[in-house]
């Protein structure tokens, strides 16, 4: 399957981390506009009472106010930061005392203090505002008092808030951060060992996972058991019908060829026998292709899942040796083995085999009549298989395209063959993290190297 480019660990990591830095931001925002009302609330109620203590200490004596300013109306507005303090005293809308500008008419007789934040002196300035209607006679006099006073404490103060919620906020969000990151660990941290227990398996290990999974990845779980359930019987079903398909291809081609040579034999026209001698010859190639592809396609499915055991590749050669010395010496040929001892690998022996024999039969058939073919096996500096023989060679100019499916050397064209054996060898090398190496001989011959 093709990765979409995107982690489910990241995408959660991230989700749960934008969350936090939401919240972070909120309440920062929250406890920045409490404190706000809270301090401004504060203020003004300072301020009421100063307007009010004002209010009070004024009387109304022939129709004149008079008005005592009281120390403690002031006093009271006193805060650290020295705030400055203003103060106007209308009667009705002409100002008796205090400072001109501060608030202006028509004014109306209210039951409670009216704030108001705007700019005075320079800065801004919180007013409170307060108009009673005092008795007199023969007519009742409108008394207004306002005082008003700078925000430099009250900025200072929400600064300090701010950067406290702010510092409360950071803390918050590197700790949700934090969770986040653990969260998504430990959420996808089963996820991540069925992977692992997956990736530790061999090739042909195809066992469900039996191990207890979280309930949200059963269904996972229970698709890929099923997955390999199916996988394990189709394959179960190639390797039999490889097997099957060889010993119905070969058996059928090999009894056409017995009928071709004894017919060969009781026929007395020249025509006749170079047909029959024709057919022999294309009996010979089918079979043999048919058997290399079936080689061919026993190696891929073996490739994937090697049955590696502790095998000696001189015994095995040596194996090969035996079997093949029969056809050799009807060929003229002379088939050697050498080593430098036993030469221990944990390799596939079937495919390991398989390899050798494609090598040596390939030898075999390019090798001029009374020659050796030679096997050498060797375990420095690394373990391999050398094959080789006193023939036509390989192409120079053709040798990298040997080792490639149905490529046959030029000079290999009146030769039976199917153009498989080097790669079936070269597919056996890769599989056990070898390779295969071609070459000529400086005497002349070719040589084939399978490294493991």
């Amino acid at each position: 399957m093709r990765g979409s480019g995107w982690s489910l660990r990241r995408r959660l990591t991230l989700t749960l981390i934008g969350g936090a830095a939401v919240l972070a931001i909120l309440f920062y925002l929250v406890v920045r506009t409490y404190a706000q009302g809270i301090a401004q609330q504060s203020q003004d109620r300072i301020l009421e009472a100063s307007v009010t203590s004002l209010m009070d200490a004024a009387v109304v004596r022939g129709g004149q106010i008079e008005l005592d300013l009281p120390y403690a109306a002031f006093s009271m507005l006193d805060t650290a930061a020295d705030d400055r303090v203003f103060y106007a005293i209308h009667q009705g809308d002409v100002l008796l005392s205090g400072y001109e500008g501060l608030s202006s008419g028509p004014f109306a007789p209210m039951g409670e203090p009216r704030f108001a934040t705007r700019g005075f002196a320079g800065g801004d300035v919180r007013v409170a505002t307060l108009t009673h209607s005092l008795p007199a006679s023969p007519r009742p006099v409108l008394l207004t008092v306002s005082v008003a006073q700078t925000r430099d404490s009250l900025s200072g103060t929400l600064l300090t808030i701010s950067i406290n919620a702010a510092v409360f906020g950071a803390v918050f969000f590197l700790l949700a951060a934090g969770m986040a990151l653990w969260t998504s660990a430990s959420t996808l941290r089963p996820l991540g060992q069925i992977a692992a227990s997956v990736a530790r398996r061999g090739p042909s290990d195809l066992r469900p996972v039996t191990r207890s999974v979280p309930t949200e990845l059963s269904p996972l779980v229970t698709s890929f058991n099923a997955l390999m359930t199916r996988l394990s019987h189709s394959l179960t079903q190639s390797e039999t019908f490889i097997a099957e398909a060889a010993h119905r291809v070969r058996t059928p081609l090999a009894t056409v060829r017995s009928h071709a040579e004894v017919t060969l034999m009781r026929v007395d026209k020249d025509e006749n026998r170079q047909a029959l001698r024709s057919m022999i010859r294309a009996i010979d190639e089918s079979s043999r292709a048919a058997g290399q592809l079936l080689d061919h396609a026993m190696v891929t499915f073996r490739g994937d899942q090697l049955d590696k055991q502790d095998v000696d590749l001189v015994s095995i050669c040596s194996d090969i040796v035996d079997r093949l010395t029969p056809v050799a010496e009807m060929m003229d040929l002379d088939l050697t083995i050498s080593s430098d001892g036993p030469v221990p690998v944990q390799a596939d022996p079937i495919l390991v085999q398989n390899a050798v024999r494609n090598l040596v039969d390939n030898a075999l058939k390019y090798s001029s009549a009374e020659s050796v073919v030679h096997i050498h096996v060797s375990a420095q500096p690394g373990p391999s298989i050398t094959v080789t023989d006193q023939g036509i060679g390989f192409p120079k100019d053709q040798i990298e395209l040997l080792s490639q499916r149905f490529q046959r050397g030029d000079n290999a064209r009146d030769t039976v063959g199917s153009g498989l054996g080097l790669t079936i060898a070269k597919d056996v090398a890769e599989a056990h993290g070898g390779r295969l190496e071609l070459k000529n001989l400086e005497a002349g011959g070719a040589c084939a190297v399978l490294y493991f």
